[in-house]
């Protein structure tokens, strides 16, 4: 099913053939590519000059990653959609990706339904993330924080506003790595209200995406808050 999409995306990829293929894919669905990029210095000049709303960006590319061009692009632009999309399933390019505010990290092994999927999803406010790797962030900010015995009245207070019940229950699931349609389920409510809690979290909170929000459920120890309850 074709999907048209009013966003403009920018691809950049060292990989010619894969570069050309995910563009003939993303353009047979109606998804505009204003352009394509060789490399993250490259990324950054057309960027500044395009205004794409969102890049699906490589990591490891040659004389500027796709880490370090994530750095310079949303310094000068903040509020641009930065996908990664990569093969490196390493922790630590994940979460340096999320760290410099990438708005999704997605695996090149996704197939192309769930690309298309999730791309539509940006428009939504979703962040696309990898199967597992939602749980992989949550893990790791809260291991280095050192949060697993957070009182359930701390986890209020730490997050500085506190938040209703339904809204930490909706929190604590998506941290855990549940979609917005799963979560729906469990809890017996719709997908546009799970949406529109995550929409108020991410407000309250003053997050930016989904991806910084999980990892700051990370940081003040929700789940395990919760379950010692």
């Amino acid at each position: 099913m074709k999907m048209k999409m009013k966003v403009k995306v920018m691809l950049v990829d060292d990989h010619s053939l894969f570069m050309e293929g995910l563009q003939y894919l993303l353009e047979t669905h109606e998804i505009n590519v204003v352009d394509t990029a060789k490399d993250g210095r490259e990324a950054f000049t057309k960027a500044i000059a395009l205004k794409p709303d969102i890049i699906l960006m490589d990591i490891k590319m040659p004389e500027c990653n796709g880490l370090d061009a994530l750095k310079l692009i949303k310094a000068e632009m903040p509020d641009i959609n930065i996908v990664m999309l990569t093969t490196s399933d390493e922790d630590e390019d994940l979460f340096e990706a999320i760290k410099f505010g990438a708005s999704g990290y997605l695996l090149k092994n996704t197939n192309a339904r769930e690309l298309v999927a999730m791309l539509s999803n940006i428009e939504k406010g979703e962040v696309p993330l990898s199967p597992g790797l939602a749980m992989k962030i949550f893990k790791e900010f809260r291991h280095n924080n050192h949060c697993a015995n957070f009182p359930h009245h701390a986890v209020k207070d730490s997050m500085g506003l506190p938040l209703t019940e339904r809204q930490l229950e909706v929190l604590e699931m998506v941290a855990r790595g549940n979609t917005y349609k799963e979560t729906a389920a469990t809890l017996g409510l719709t997908e546009r209200t799970i949406k529109y809690h995550m929409g108020r979290i991410i407000e309250l909170l003053h997050m930016e995406n989904r991806a910084q929000l999980i990892a700051h459920a990370g940081r003040i120890g929700l789940v395990e808050g919760r379950e010692s309850r």
